[in-house]
């Protein structure tokens, strides 16, 4: 069974910086996607970022410039995955969720990810 532990957020400034972390647990995450996604109240989650087991990666728009998403030790023991978020922006606000799926290579299919974290907060403000 697959688990997600979820750490980082908290609050920042605009133009700010948080880390988000996730590390996979409990299946062969070699052939696991991991990805980043935000609760958009009354339009269900929207994918932020994802990264597949060799590394490549996939950003929202909003993100793009502004987070960078990497994995460490992919396929291995201590599988983790991060997301740097920079240059923070109001909008960035929400709660943001470590999502993995069987689906490489098609990481980008990001209405098929099907294993989630509980979720983890990250505020913006001036």
């Amino acid at each position: 069974q697959v688990h997600l532990a979820e750490s980082g957020g908290g609050s920042a400034q605009i133009g700010g910086s948080l880390t988000l972390s996730c590390a996979i647990s409990g299946v062969d995450p070699g052939r696991y996607c991991m990805g980043w996604f935000r609760q958009i109240p009354g339009k269900g989650r929207l994918g932020v970022a994802t990264v597949s087991p060799f590394g490549g990666a996939d950003y929202a728009d909003s993100a793009k410039g502004r987070f960078t998403i990497s994995r460490h030790n992919p396929g291995a023991p201590g599988d983790t995955m991060s997301l740097w978020m920079n240059s923070l922006k109001p909008e960035d606000t929400g709660l943001y969720y470590c999502a993995a799926a069987d689906l490489y290579p098609d990481c980008e299919q990001w209405d098929d990810y099907n294993y989630w974290g509980q979720g983890i907060q990250v505020t913006v403000s001036s």
